[in-house]
């Protein structure tokens, strides 16, 4: 129970990592709210969960409505401990000379301005009580390229920078803020179309640990970041990736680096 009397909001709670998260948290004590758009599954996860967990369906590109989760739970339970903003989606893909202005705009207010609402609402109710975190869900895309399409990337970056920021500002009132890094982990929204078999070959590979990462790996890690174990860390983004920023794996290395052989000196003539 480390999260006895615990109130918590999660954002894109509904399936994948957010759902691994309230879980998670429940199970260790917690009551909590989760916010999605996605109805059916938020209702049925609510329903799994009993009472100590509701479901509100919420738009987090619409300030009102993050604010309006923000005082359910404070009117439900009476505080808000953490706040985990984790909706999101992959945003726009292709070229750059092709991304459109639309496809910026609905890109940053689900990966980024839903982040800054999360944080703007819910610093007051934390700052009050002196106490509470924040969870901002961003990605190794943000941290180096190549790892996902532009806008995602860029968003993610941001959602970094401004975890970093309001941790400077929020920590003299007790309340910390920080970042997941996820590398890839076997979500819906990251198998699209494919199943599982198929995206375990996609992508194992990829990753020195060789396999992907599974939700609940995930919500450990939140739950260390909004428990009062993570007491003394802030501002940080937690990478949980099975290595994949490190680099090539070493089964992908060439063979000339990792074929054992002697070490040849070059040494001069006469010496």
């Amino acid at each position: 129970m480390r999260l006895k009397g615990h109130v918590s909001v999660i954002t894109g709670a509904a399936t994948g990592m957010g759902a691994a998260a309230a879980r998670r948290f429940v199970g260790e004590g917690a009551r909590l709210v989760i916010a999605d758009l996605k109805v059916d599954e938020g209702e049925a996860l609510a329903d799994e969960l009993g009472d100590a967990c509701l479901f509100s369906r919420v738009d987090v590109t619409r300030e009102d409505q993050v604010k309006g989760v923000v005082d359910l739970a404070v009117e439900t339970w009476g505080r808000l401990d953490s706040m985990y903003n984790n909706a999101g989606f992959g945003g726009a893909l292709g070229p750059i000379t092709e991304t459109t202005e639309d496809d910026y705009n609905i890109t940053m207010d689900v990966l980024l301005k839903s982040v800054f609402f999360g944080i703007k609402h819910a610093a007051p109710v934390m700052q009050r009580q002196r106490s509470g975190s924040i969870v901002n869900t961003a990605s190794i895309a943000g941290m180096e390229a190549g790892w996902g399409p532009h806008l995602y990337s860029t968003a993610k970056s941001a959602v970094i920078a401004l975890t970093r920021t309001t941790a400077v500002e929020l920590a003299e009132h007790e309340v910390r803020i920080n970042a997941i890094c996820p590398g890839v982990i076997a979500t819906p929204l990251a198998m699209g179309r494919q199943d599982r078999d198929a995206f375990d070959e996609d992508m194992a590979d990829a990753q020195p640990l060789g396999r992907v990462g599974e939700p609940e790996e995930i919500a450990n890690l939140a739950l260390w970041l909004v428990s009062d174990e993570s007491r003394f860390a802030t501002g940080q983004a937690f990478i949980l990736d099975g290595g994949m920023t490190l680099g090539r794996p070493w089964r992908a290395q060439p063979r000339w680096l990792t074929r054992r052989r002697p070490i040849t000196v070059y040494r001069p003539p006469g010496r």
